[in-house]
């Protein structure tokens, strides 16, 4: 079994699996300083994950429903709304960094640490693909750019490009305390309601420093031992083998669910972000 479907695109077994490495996936793109603070400096209210963590969740997740599920023109129509609100995501005078939601090299930067996440999923759960899939899975993987504001022509050309780009990229990460807090609260689920993190915060600590690459632990702090990585790599083993026997209209989950309700608001003309 393979990991891309007959176009290329990210199968569902992957995406449902992405649900776990979330966390870790969101301090990779926040490690870069201008996406950092980008997030925590937002004005915009409706993104803000501690005041309302439904609605923005649910945005999260419909932007990768719709980029690895969706149609050519759900894309365009969700690419519209994000515009809308990143137009609001800019720097001020007092921002230790400048940065502005528009700027191509943080967009790149965002998708390339989507697709890695998925590729590191793949590996995971599928073992090394072979270099024809890798390929139409690396190539279904624009769309993670696409999606947002990335021009085609940025997206790295092949997987040797990618790795390139990749390398010199970790050269520019770098995490302050004022954004390490931040992720620290993200990764211990201080935004779910009580009980929730006090009942699942460790666990995802853990999971979260499991997949994230070692760089990102240096930045964020986080020990990680042999013991660990041996635990991690038994529990991934279990979720993989479970993950790869649903049916798929599960493994899509809850990915399946937040497409059709973006579908819904296209139909009623509600906001898509």
């Amino acid at each position: 079994m393979v990991a891309v479907d007959e176009v290329g695109r990210i199968d569902e077994a992957v995406l449902g699996a992405g649900l776990l490495a979330g966390t870790a996936n969101v301090i990779m793109q926040l490690a870069r300083p201008g996406v950092g603070y980008g997030v925590v400096e937002s004005r915009v209210e409706s993104g803000q994950l501690f005041r309302h963590p439904v609605k923005r969740t649910r945005t999260t997740l419909a932007y990768l429903a719709v980029a690895t599920m969706g149609t050519e023109r759900e894309r365009e129509l969700f690419r519209q709304g994000v515009d809308r609100v990143h137009a609001q995501v800019r720097s001020t005078d007092s921002s230790p960094v400048p940065y502005h939601a528009f700027d191509p090299d943080l967009q790149l930067w965002v998708a390339a640490c989507l697709y890695k996440g998925f590729e590191d999923l793949h590996r995971i759960f599928f073992g090394e693909p072979d270099p024809d899939t890798a390929e139409r899975f690396y190539q279904g993987g624009a769309v993670l750019g696409t999606t947002l504001q990335v021009p085609p022509q940025a997206w790295p050309v092949d997987r040797d490009a990618f790795e390139e780009y990749w390398t010199e990229s970790l050269k520019r990460i770098s995490i302050d305390d004022a954004v390490r807090d931040y992720l620290h609260d993200v990764m211990m689920l201080a935004w779910l309601p009580r009980p929730l993190p006090e009942l699942f915060g460790r666990f995802n600590r853990f999971v979260t420093t499991g997949f994230l690459p070692e760089p990102f632990r240096d930045e964020m702090r986080l020990r990680w031992t042999d013991r660990d990585q041996r635990r991690f790599d038994a529990l991934m083993s279990v979720l993989g083998a479970i993950a790869r026997r649903l049916p798929p209209v599960l493994r899509r989950f809850p990915f399946n669910l937040v497409l059709h309700d973006l579908r819904r608001r296209i139909k009623t003309g509600r906001p898509l972000v």
